[in-house]
């Protein structure tokens, strides 16, 4: 009688290699690779064990930043995203991340004054800046930004995911141009889309916040 191998203890051949199997050769490949992986991310979070301090020729990974007037220390990776560090390391999840690729306007922050989309630029070049956040636009005691109360009585957050986005553009406008037209506004915005089309709601409570920005 001939004997019966399993498929996955046959060589490319068609003979038989009961010494190992293909299955149980790929899982000990899968598990090396996991270990090793994990040695390495391991070794690169120690930083050589100098308490986070780069090699020279690399970025330094544990930096300070100003965050809503506050300097925060925080660890950096060189290719981190402002976006990443401010809501995945601070916790400031109010920068919304949509498109990722600095076409939609959810993650604006200001950046001295300047609005930017935090996804695409590199925390390590904001260190010498004042980063501001929805979280800061309001008071040191949580009052509203007069922005944030138009933007309520003007109905204009639908589903929301942009509105943080839009209040950070509205606020750097008024700081720049306390009394902006319609069209002005519009422009200030064009970085910040609307998937619900509420536009026109958004303009109206910036021009409305006008007054008592």
């Amino acid at each position: 009688m001939q004997k019966k191998f399993s498929s996955d203890r046959y060589d490319p051949q068609g003979t038989a290699r009961d010494d190992v199997s293909r299955r149980h050769f790929i899982k000990g490949v899968v598990a090396c690779g996991t270990v090793a992986g994990a040695a390495g991310l391991m070794t690169g979070c120690s930083g050589d064990g100098d308490g986070g301090s780069a090699p020279a020729g690399s970025a330094e990974r544990l930096i300070s930043i100003n965050v809503n007037g506050m300097s925060r220390n925080v660890d950096v990776m060189p290719n981190e995203t402002l976006s990443h560090t401010l809501r995945n390391k601070l916790g400031l999840t109010g920068t919304k991340l949509g498109c990722d690729r600095g076409s939609c306007g959810a993650c604006t922050v200001m950046v001295d004054g300047t609005t930017v989309n935090s996804c695409s630029i590199l925390t390590h070049t904001v260190r010498s800046a004042n980063v501001v956040t929805v979280e800061g636009v309001g008071g040191a005691n949580g009052e509203l930004h007069p922005v944030q109360t138009a933007m309520i009585e003007e109905l204009a957050p639908q589903c929301g995911y942009c509105t943080p986005g839009q209040v950070v553009s509205g606020v750097a406008l008024l700081q720049r141009n306390p009394n902006p037209s319609r069209e002005e506004v519009r422009q200030a915005l064009a970085g910040n889309l609307c998937r619900c089309g509420a536009y026109n709601n958004y303009v109206s409570a910036i021009v409305k916040a006008a007054g008592s920005a």
